[in-house]
């Protein structure tokens, strides 16, 4: 598979932090009109400047991180009963949320077509008890709650991103561009990101060689030499989700960190779901042209803080003093 390399759009020198790339900060256009409503509207941002994660945390990363402290995913603990009144007993057990293929064409108004919950999956074992990541060590690591990916961050001397910072560092300095290369999905038929080819959630035609995660770097850098931003696995934001970009969630008399906890506690209270949410971005393997086409910039989606997926992970900033 040919691959073309991407020329940065910005070249920033600093002395470097090993393993993470300096975005500068600046003003952007934010969100999008033409894609899902959430996306809406597109709105001038600012974000000062930070240091990113080259790609999404690895399974090895992670690895050393439980070895050290001992952590224990979400996946792996049982749900505490008093906060899912009148939940099957059966349900309240270690588990995470996995991808299923069927065999053939579904309903795409169920996504329980696809999903399952399933005891026993977590990032060891990404399919349900049996499966394992062995050789997948440089691959992102998945079913990770925000707790872990929070945890996590604290033990690296880091934190998770804004929605915005997010936003800003995908966009490799090309502001409004479709995607994080450009203006087109494949430029000269070569993959950019590792997303589905095919009709999903039946039929994946392997294009880019990858049915779940790829090995993070396989594709290339965006403009702030980036790796993985789009497709690969969602990742995790601080921001709590608002059915699109309202102006709540968007000014402030704050600014600094008062500005940022504003941000995320602007969720929407109208939205009848009994567990907050979270902001994710990025798309993932399992976006595809007929489904999700969500492996965008601006393209954003709503997690559950107790829920775990094979297809959610994480990657870590550090803002300039």
């Amino acid at each position: 598979m040919s691959i073309p390399t991407l020329s940065p759009q910005v070249t920033v020198t600093r002395p470097g932090r090993p393993g993470m790339a300096f975005v500068p900060g600046g003003e952007f256009m934010m969100g999008s009109n033409h894609h899902y409503r959430e996306e809406a509207p597109a709105h001038l941002a600012e974000v000062g400047g930070f240091w990113i994660d080259l790609w999404p945390v690895t399974n090895a990363l992670f690895r050393q991180f439980v070895d050290e402290t001992g952590h224990v995913t979400q996946a792996e603990i049982a749900p505490d009963p008093a906060q899912y009144p009148g939940a099957d007993p059966a349900l309240l057990v270690p588990a995470s949320v996995v991808f299923v293929k069927p065999k053939g064409r579904v309903d795409m108004r169920n996504f329980l077509n696809w999903w399952a919950f399933v005891p026993g999956a977590d990032w060891r074992h990404p399919t349900g008890p049996g499966s394992t990541i062995d050789g997948m060590e440089d691959h992102p690591v998945v079913h990770i709650g925000i707790e872990d990916a929070t945890a996590f961050a604290a033990w690296a001397g880091k934190e998770l991103p804004t929605e915005a910072e997010w936003e800003f560092a995908a966009r490799g300095g090309l502001d409004q561009a479709e995607y994080a290369w450009g203006e087109v999905f494949e430029p000269d038929g070569a993959p950019m990101a590792n997303t589905w080819q095919g009709q999903f959630p039946y039929d994946n035609l392997l294009t880019d060689g990858y049915e779940t995660t790829s090995p993070v770097g396989t594709y290339p850098a965006n403009g702030w030499g980036v790796y993985d931003m789009i497709g690969n696995v969602w990742e995790w934001t601080v921001d709590w989700y608002a059915a699109g970009h309202h102006k709540p969630a968007q000014e402030s008399c704050c600014s600094g960190a008062d500005a940022r906890t504003a941000r995320e506690r602007s969720y929407d209270p109208a939205v009848a779901l009994p567990i907050p949410r979270k902001v994710i971005k990025g798309g993932s393997y399992l976006c595809a042209p007929n489904y999700c086409r969500r492996y965008r910039p601006a393209a954003r989606m709503a997690q559950a803080v107790d829920t775990s997926t094979c297809h959610l992970g994480f990657r870590c900033i550090v803002r300039e003093p």
